[in-house]
């Protein structure tokens, strides 16, 4: 695993020192000897990861880092504080500037070279999602860098697992003061709690009594359901080991006890900020799909989808030796209605004219907006006779009702043709089969609309 490491420091034996470990572990490194070419090299891109001292003449790390995450072009860069100072004030003061860590020199290198690739792994991560949800920015979806930048990381649901009441109940106050915090002390239903939760971050204590707390964070990276959640770990200063194998194994965060009550608020801030910007990147990940696949005015599934699953469904009923039929309809007089009373009617029909077709049809069937006022039907394990009798239901339905427009002012008849056709062997060619539908709507129209007809066999 690499990564391109900016090394922050004017120190150069510093730079020097770090600039060593990190490129005997593979890592890339870049440098910078003040703040302002620091801020230059993110604002590029050069970088994944920053590794900055605090105390630097004309901008402190404090302020850089400030900068860095209030900047939606470097927001999600990891920021990790490697300084000489050591009391808990540092600490707080540099992961409420957005810092994801605070290290204090001197740095073991096991130390440092394991938090550098859980980092990596946590940016990479988040990479990917940016790089999937370009899309979403690209077609007018709300990018989330804006929204996580003001984000103070209150109010968020934490599930506490800890088996010693004088430990939770020290904590869980502190964490109530600006969370929703819910306790569990039975290690064992931890787990099952997590993933009917929806949480935004599991704090687990490492030293709980009968129960291995690395398992129980192994087991939650396992699952589905809190894959994604963030882990802070609790420990003991002498668990060093067991708190390098938890980084290894997807912990995000540790605390050593006594724990500080804002150092504790701190970091889970950092954690549950985290976890919403890339729950906002993934549902922008999925809104793009969807937005990919769906028509944007109806709802219904686009021509591009129907194409590529009418294909697989024609393939299944083949193999399967299954009916498929098939139904174009068509808006009669669609022109008329938009030159009558203008394309906000024609909207209103067609969005309309969607809910009734879903009203009709069956949880399998498939329904496309082919394009304009055309739509496509699919309906598997269907045969001619069936399908006629769904068509003539759905003609009537259309017929049978005046449709609302002018935001319900106004109502106008409306009236569908409809062409029908069915698989007639296995492996023929979809192209063909709405070829016969079209053929047979085209015929529906010319006979005088409003009407269902089914292709020649």
């Amino acid at each position: 695993m690499s990564a391109r490491i900016l090394v922050v420091d004017d120190i150069p034996a510093n730079v020097k020192l770090l600039e060593a470990r990190l490129s005997a572990e593979y890592f890339d490194v870049v440098t910078a000897a003040n703040g302002a070419q620091a801020l230059e090299i993110c604002d590029r891109a050069e970088c994944d990861i920053v590794l900055l001292d605090v105390m630097m003449p004309d901008m402190d790390g404090f302020e850089v880092c400030r900068r860095l995450k209030a900047n939606p072009k470097t927001h999600f860069i990891p920021v990790v504080m490697v300084t000489a100072l050591d009391s808990p004030a540092d600490r707080v003061r540099g992961l409420e500037a957005g810092a994801d860590d605070f290290l204090t020199k001197p740095v073991s290198d096991v130390v440092l070279i394991a938090r550098v690739r859980s980092l990596t792994r946590l940016k990479m991560m988040t990479d990917e999602l940016r790089m999937r949800a370009i899309t979403s920015f690209e077609i007018g979806v709300q990018a989330p860098e804006r929204e996580a930048v003001n984000d103070l990381g209150k109010g968020g649901r934490i599930l506490l697992v800890d088996d010693r009441p004088s430990s939770y109940e020290r904590l869980a106050p502190l964490l109530a003061a600006e969370h929703d915090i819910d306790v569990e002390p039975n290690p064992s239903e931890a787990l099952f709690h997590a993933a009917e939760g929806n949480y935004d971050l599991l704090i687990v204590s490492l030293g709980l009594e009968n129960f291995d707390g690395l398992r129980l964070c192994s087991q939650a990276r396992s699952l589905e359901r809190t894959r994604h959640v963030p882990i802070l770990a609790i420990a003991d200063a002498d668990n060093n080991a067991r708190l390098l194998r938890g980084l290894e194994i997807g912990v995000n965060d540790y605390l050593l006890r006594p724990v500080d009550k804002n150092e504790l608020l701190a970091r889970a801030r950092t954690q549950i900020r985290r976890r919403r910007y890339t729950d906002h990147l993934r549902d922008n990940v999925q809104h793009s799909i969807e937005m990919a696949i769906t028509d944007g005015l109806t709802g219904l599934h686009n021509r591009r989808y129907m194409e590529s699953h009418l294909a697989t469904l024609a393939e299944q009923a083949g193999s399967r030796g299954k009916p498929l039929a098939l139904m174009i309809l068509d808006i009669d007089f669609f022109k008329a209605i938009n030159d009558t009373y203008g394309h906000d009617a024609g909207d209103d029909v067609l969005r309309e004219f969607a809910v009734r077709i879903k009203k009709s049809i069956r949880g399998i069937d498939l329904a496309c907006r082919y394009g304009g006022e055309e739509f496509v039907i699919v309906m598997p394990e269907t045969d001619l006779q069936v399908a006629q009798m769904v068509a003539e239901r759905l003609r009537r339905a259309i017929a049978g009702e005046p449709f609302a427009i002018e935001k319900g002012t106004k109502r106008i008849a409306v009236t569908i043709s409809i062409g029908l056709s069915t698989l007639e062997r296995k492996g023929e060619a979809v192209r063909d089969l709405l070829k016969r539908a079209d053929t047979a709507l085209y015929r529906a129209k010319h006979d005088g609309r409003n009407r269902v007809v089914a292709a020649a066999a």
